[in-house]
């Protein structure tokens, strides 16, 4: 089979096309996209097996169809729970909006709640089937360190025990403190907003639901809102969580807010009376070990995700790219979107950058393309999230330092067709046959 597991650092004799930096579910589901385009990769861990920073993840149309493309989709959707909309209710119960999250009527899908675990565990499953083995591999406990020269001809880079690679491209997929962003970025910082969202998860039967009651579900009120939202696939238990403003620190700091759960199970608990009887009843019993802390941290936007200019061979997608607050529910769905139109692109120029004489399309103007189309959607879905927060938070936040008032987006209704009904692989053959005509 084609994996190489290393726990000492060394490479996999193997000659990839690809290196991608991060074996989370940006990285795997890359080297997934990229071998049903015929191209080999090999994923570079740092860690011993891949990240899984735990929780669960909100999946809608856009990324399901992404997931399906790669073949993962039955297995995983067995494995959440299915859900179409997001109430809005104010504290007598009234509802006041139903934000869609997934059709299968309209959309072909449901949208679907599903542990990160869950997701690492499938999209790894199907790197090692026989379909994908000879294609992709594997190397744990291999630090990426530097990037030694990059061109035309490919990168040179070095893990963090010496050992030099060279690769025709080399991917950034390791999140939003990415190491591969600070070849293209030396000076960037991640820019934290002053928000965090606190969540804990507790069992469904504790809030004593009534029986027509519609969950997921954000309750808005005075001092913000708490929102509810079903796990397992039966829904057996729920994640609640607030949103709260947060002064900025360093990771001393944060780690000595995580080490005080008892602190944010009593946010959680403050300002009962303003809430309905549900949300009592939920912050009633927390177990501390279930307690998150979700600090929101963007990243400022980018003139280029490629190195050079976009005419190098380094390329960064997903959170190392443009981290989006999770708000909306849309960081993960919008790195499948990078992956899948990324490994559609390079399977399209391949030509271009084993020989750019071969080939009508350079995979400078495709990658530009890939950047510039993903950017407009990636700004849509923020300002989607700003929509979500003149709801979720209180006047007195919103007036805060990263406030939506003087001048900020007024409320409008959710308009979610462009979100979820676009045809990746239509998107790029009309690009392609634009430039090649």
């Amino acid at each position: 089979m084609g994996h190489s597991h290393s726990t000492s650092g060394t490479q996999p004799n193997v000659a990839s096309k690809v290196a991608i930096i991060g074996a989370g579910l940006s990285g795997l589901a890359l080297s997934l996209a990229l071998s049903l385009q015929g191209i080999e990769s090999t994923i570079y861990e740092s860690r011993d097996s891949p990240l899984n920073i735990g929780g669960a993840v909100m999946l809608s149309p856009n990324a399901l169809k992404v997931l399906e493309a790669l073949g993962v989709f039955s297995r995983i959707e067995r494995r959440g729970y299915k859900f179409e909309y997001l109430d809005f209710r104010d504290t007598v119960g009234n509802l006041t909006e139903r934000y869609e999250f997934g059709n299968q009527a309209k959309y072909g899908y449901t949208g679907l709640r599903v542990f990160r675990t869950v997701l690492i565990e499938e999209l790894l499953h199907a790197t090692q089937s026989h379909q994908h083995c000879h294609k992709i591999h594997l190397a744990f406990s291999a630090k990426f360190a530097r990037v030694i020269s990059d061109g035309h001809e490919g990168v040179t880079w070095e893990l963090a025990d010496g050992t030099r690679q060279t690769s025709t491209l080399l991917i950034g997929a390791d999140g939003i403190h990415s190491t591969v962003r600070r070849y293209i970025y030396p000076d960037l910082e991640t820019t934290f907003i002053g928000q965090a969202g606190i969540t804990a998860a507790v069992p469904t039967e504790q809030l004593k639901l009534p029986a027509d009651y519609y969950i997921p579900v954000t309750i808005t009120s005075p001092v913000g809102a708490f929102v509810i939202a079903p796990q397992e696939p039966d829904g057996s238990r729920v994640l609640i969580g607030r949103q709260r403003r947060m002064p900025a620190t360093d990771r001393a700091g944060w780690d000595e807010i995580h080490a005080h759960p008892e602190r944010q199970i009593e946010f959680m608990r403050s300002d009962g009376d303003q809430f309905p009887e549900i949300v009592r009843n939920a912050t009633s019993t927390i177990q501390p070990d279930s307690i998150n802390i979700w600090p929101f941290f963007i990243v400022p936007k980018l003139d280029s995700w490629v190195s050079d200019k976009g005419n190098g061979r380094v390329i960064i997608l997903g959170d190392a790219a443009h981290a989006i607050p999770p708000t909306a529910g849309q960081g993960i769905n919008q790195a499948f979107e990078d992956v899948y139109m990324l490994a559609l692109i390079l399977g399209r120029t391949k030509d271009a950058y084993e020989d750019a004489s071969k080939t009508t399309v350079p995979l400078e103007s495709s990658l530009k393309f890939w950047q510039q189309y993903r950017q407009s959607r990636v700004d849509k879905v923020l300002d989607l999230n700003k929509q979500i927060d003149l709801r979720r938070l209180s006047a007195k936040d919103l007036e805060g330092p990263s406030s939506y008032g003087g001048g900020g987006p007024e409320r409008r209704e959710f308009d979610l067709d462009w979100l979820y009904r676009p045809d990746f692989a239509v998107v790029i053959d009309q690009f392609m046959s634009s430039v090649s005509a």
